[in-house]
C-alpha cells in the first residue's frame, strides 16, 4: 500500500507545494523568473502579479499577458500562479475571466489579496468557479492573503474551505491597518517576530493552516541584498512559527528560502530509513536507533519526504517510487547543485 493510504485513511492528506513563492510584476521580471524556473526546475513557484504589477490603465492588457505566459510553452512545470485584484476592485472579475479563459487548466493557483473575511473569500471562489465552469476548465486552488482584521478573525474558517490551499501573511498591510498603534519597525526583523500583535497574527495563520492541512506562507523580506537576512527570517518563520513556505521578491532570495525551508539531506535519509522499516512490517511499530516509532511519528517523517520532494531534493531511490510525479533531468538534480548557478 502507498504510505498515504496507510497514514491518512479516509482523510485528505496535507497539501504539499514548493517552499518558495516568487513574485514578479513587470513583463521583464516575469519572463526572467520563468527562465530561472526552467533552469532550476519547479523547486519554487512563480506568482505573476496583476494587483501591483499592472500600470494604471493597462489592467486588461496585463491580465492578458499573465494568461498568455501561464498558458505558454515556457510554463514547463505548471507551477505558475497569479495574484488578482481584490474582490472590491472593478478589475477583480476582469482578471479572473481573462486569466481563466486562456490558462485555467495550467494555473497552479490564484492568489486573493485583501480579503476582509470569509464572505470575500467565498465570493471569490464563486466567481472563479463560474468562469472556469463556463469555459469547461478545472477550478484552480485559491491562495489567500491574510492582511486585514476581518480575515484574521475568520482565518480558521477560511483555512477550512476545501478550495483554499495556502494562506499568506501580509505583514505590511496588517501593520498599516493598526494606524500607528504598531510601529513600522514591526514590518521587518526583528520586530516582525517580537511584536505581540504581529506574532499573534502569524501564529493564528500558521495554526489555522496546520489544523486543516493547508500551507502557511510567510511574508516577504524587504532586504534584497543581504541573503543572511532572508535566511534568518526564513529560519525563524519555520522554527518559531511553523511556516513551511515563504514569499520571494527578488531572485537572490530564492536560494536562501529553498535551502532554509527544505529538509536537510540527513533528515531525508532518516525519514526514508524509518518509513522503509515501517513498510517492511506492514506499518506496525518499529524501533530505530533505540527509539520506538509508530504511525503517529510516521506521518511526521512522511511530511519530511513530501517537503524534500516538493523542493527538488534527490530522494533515496527506495522511496522515490512513492512519488509518482515525473521529473525531467533538470528537476532531479539535488538542490545543493542547482542553486549554485
Amino acid at each position: 500500500m502507498h504510505p498515504t493510504q496507510v497514514l491518512f485513511p479516509g482523510t485528505r492528506q496535507p497539501v504539499s507545494i514548493p517552499v518558495c513563492d516568487h513574485y514578479a510584476g513587470s513583463e521583464k521580471l516575469m519572463r526572467k523568473s520563468i527562465a530561472l524556473q526552467q533552469e532550476l526546475g519547479p523547486i519554487f513557484d512563480i506568482t505573476l502579479d496583476c494587483e501591483d504589477g499592472a500600470s494604471a490603465g493597462n489592467e486588461a492588457g496585463h491580465a492578458q499577458l499573465v494568461g498568455a505566459l501561464i498558458a505558454g510553452d515556457d510554463n514547463r512545470f505548471d507551477r505558475i500562479g497569479a495574484r488578482v485584484h481584490d474582490v472590491t476592485s472593478p478589475f477583480f472579475e476582469q482578471d479572473v475571466a481573462t486569466i481563466c479563459a486562456s490558462a485555467a487548466s495550467r494555473l497552479a493557483y490564484l492568489m486573493l489579496p485583501k480579503a476582509d473575511g470569509l464572505a470575500d473569500v467565498q465570493r471569490a471562489i464563486a466567481t472563479i468557479s463560474r468562469h472556469t465552469g463556463e469555459a469547461g476548465r478545472r477550478t484552480p486552488p485559491l491562495h489567500v492573503l491574510i492582511e486585514t482584521h476581518g480575515a484574521l478573525e475568520d482565518v480558521h474558517r477560511i483555512a477550512a474551505l476545501p478550495q483554499v490551499e495556502s494562506l499568506s501573511f501580509g505583514v505590511m498591510d496588517f501593520v498599516s491597518a493598526h494606524y500607528g498603534a504598531i510601529p513600522s519597525a514591526a514590518m521587518r526583523s526583528p520586530g516582525q517576530f517580537t511584536h505581540p500583535l504581529v506574532a499573534r497574527a502569524k501564529l493564528e495563520i500558521s495554526a489555522a493552516c496546520h489544523a486543516h492541512g493547508k500551507v502557511p506562507s510567510h511574508n516577504v523580506t524587504t532586504d534584497i541584498k543581504d541573503a543572511a537576512v532572508v535566511t534568518n527570517d526564513a529560519g525563524r518563520a519555520a522554527h518559531e512559527f511553523g511556516y513551511t513556505r515563504m514569499w520571494s521578491i527578488h531572485p537572490n532570495q530564492i536560494k536562501a528560502i529553498v535551502q532554509t525551508l527544505s529538509p536537510a539531506d540527513d533528515e531525508i535519509g532518516e525519514a526514508a530509513q524509518i518509513l522503509l522499516k515501517a513498510r517492511d512490517v506492514q506499518w506496525g511499530p518499529i524501533q530505530h536507533d533505540g527509539t520506538l516509532h509508530d504511525r503517529a511519528s510516521y506521518r511526521y517523517y512522511w511530511s519530511i519526504l513530501q517537503r524534500g520532494h516538493a523542493g527538488g531534493a534527490a530522494l533515496p531511490a527506495a522511496v522515490a517510487d512513492w512519488f509518482a510525479e515525473t521529473r525531467t533531468a533538470a528537476t532531479t538534480t539535488p538542490i545543493s547543485t542547482t542553486l549554485q548557478h
